[in-house]
């Protein structure tokens, strides 16, 4: 954890931001993956620990800003629990080093809504995203499953502190990048045609594993790389294939890092290949070198957009003037997704709090097809951490549904097209900081251009 005055003032800070009411903090519980004692492996919710810091099971809390208290509810191990689970400290000791000097039994908290809802003071909580948080309003405030109205003033003013990363955030987030640096490194450094890759996979998660990390989320290494988030691991990596592997570690903290990599299978890509993967360089290159402090990331995106819209027609996929193919959205045939994403405490930082507010700022998103994915518009602060990952895809279903609709033919050459069907896709992935005049990249260096992955595959084939 962070020291304990970390908390504090966080705590206070948000106290002063919503102004009044209670918050109340619904901490996650285990979860049995196939019966109640085989569970998932615990994840604390992230607002909990930002304010609380406390990475434990059964936990609730509630700011009660008009009364000025702070209490964690839980309950004492049992003599049951220590036999399995050893000695643990209390949970008022646990509460004392993130400064709350309050903790009461689980049962307690409903009792002490009912007198805050009786007495007409606003209860203020977050959007739900486990059954088990639904179940939890349903069972302290009478609020049924799918009733749920979240507190706007919680959601923006947490959402406005967690977007701005501090220097301990920051230098724990660039930790996580480190790792996840190396996962990409040792991926890129053990692929082999003829692999599985899960043999991938499993050389890369060790990475994290040895640093004392976790995963940030499921790792993405497939030779199918058209599928966006493609989970699946069983393929065989033949020559001449491409492994878009997406990765993350997670510090014990919980701070994420999420880089991508796409490797050819033997020691050069193809020339077929380079044309593709040097597109999405350039956009990617494109992308970092407007990142500034007051830029929109819209604006980043739809230069992103264009620098592959060019790259392609240079190619003869696609045709016309490339601002207009971008502004009509037949980029999206080639770059259906957003460009990248906040990221923190959660990997898609705040995700469960609203895209509207995270990435907006409350400002309405667009609908159209590609445009809708993209998770960040908003423009660009000091503080903001975020991906930066354009991608080049081929993909076999959507190019014939748009060719049979004969959509956006003034842009796409669909006869040089269907020659791609087999491509797959190209991602690569970077994590920066905005800083007062520009960005820094966060971790260490991984391959980024083909010559880059290139020299690195070389080193392994040639030492066999």
């Amino acid at each position: 954890m962070f020291s304990k005055e970390t908390y504090v003032n966080r705590r206070a800070e948000l106290k002063k931001r919503v102004g009044s009411g209670l918050l109340l903090f619904l901490g996650n519980d285990d979860c049995g993956a196939n019966y109640e004692d085989n569970t998932y492996p615990y994840r604390q919710d992230s607002s909990f620990l930002y304010y609380f810091g406390l990475p434990y099971a059964g936990l609730n809390a509630i700011i009660d800003i008009d009364e000025d208290r702070e209490i964690i509810f839980g309950d004492e191990l049992t003599i049951d629990h220590i036999v399995w689970m050893g000695t643990q400290p209390t949970i008022h000791e646990k509460a004392l080093r993130i400064g709350v000097g309050e903790t009461l039994p689980s049962r307690n908290l409903r009792d002490y809504l009912d007198k805050a809802v009786k007495s007409g003071r606003t209860i203020h909580y977050l959007p739900t995203y486990r059954p088990e948080h639904k179940l939890k309003l349903w069972e302290f405030l009478d609020i049924k499953p799918g009733t749920e109205q979240p507190s706007i003033p919680m959601i923006r003013a947490i959402v406005d502190m967690r977007n701005h990363k501090t220097p301990e955030e920051i230098a724990e987030i660039e930790r996580a990048c480190n790792v996840t640096a190396d996962m990409h490194i040792e991926a890129t450094r053990v692929l082999r045609p003829g692999m599985r890759e899960y043999e991938v996979v499993a050389a890369l998660e060790a990475v994290a594993k040895a640093n004392g990390c976790g995963l940030s989320f499921p790792t993405i290494a497939t030779v199918c790389g058209q599928t966006l988030h493609n989970h699946y691991h069983g393929n065989i990596v033949k020559p001449g294939d491409m492994l878009l592997v997406d990765a993350g570690a997670e510090t014990e903290m919980g701070y994420a890092g999420d880089m991508s990599s796409t490797i050819c299978a033997d020691k050069y890509f193809t020339n077929r290949q380079k044309e593709i993967y040097d597109i999405q360089v350039a956009s990617h290159l494109a992308a970092v070198d407007a990142l500034k402090p007051g830029v929109p990331f819209k604006d980043v995106y739809e230069l992103s957009a264009r620098v592959i819209c060019q790259g392609l027609k240079d190619l003869g996929i696609m045709k016309g003037d490339p601002a207009e193919a971008v502004a009509a959205g037949a980029h999206a045939m080639f770059f259906p997704c957003g460009l990248g994403h906040m990221m923190g405490l959660d990997v898609h930082d705040m995700e469960n709090l609203g895209e509207v507010w995270v990435g907006y700022d409350g400002q309405p998103k667009s609908t159209q097809f590609g445009r809708k994915s993209l998770l960040l518009a908003r423009p660009l602060e000091p503080g903001f951490v975020l991906t930066i990952e354009p991608g080049v895809y081929f993909i076999p279903e959507l190019i014939d549904y748009w060719k049979a609709e004969k959509r956006f033919e003034e842009f796409i050459n669909y006869d040089k097209l269907e020659t791609y069907k087999d491509f797959t896709g190209i991602r690569n992935e970077e994590d920066y900081l905005i800083t007062e005049d520009g960005a820094r990249r966060l971790g260490k260096k991984i391959p980024l251009t083909t010559e880059e992955v290139e020299a690195l595959r070389l080193i392994p084939i040639l030492s066999q």
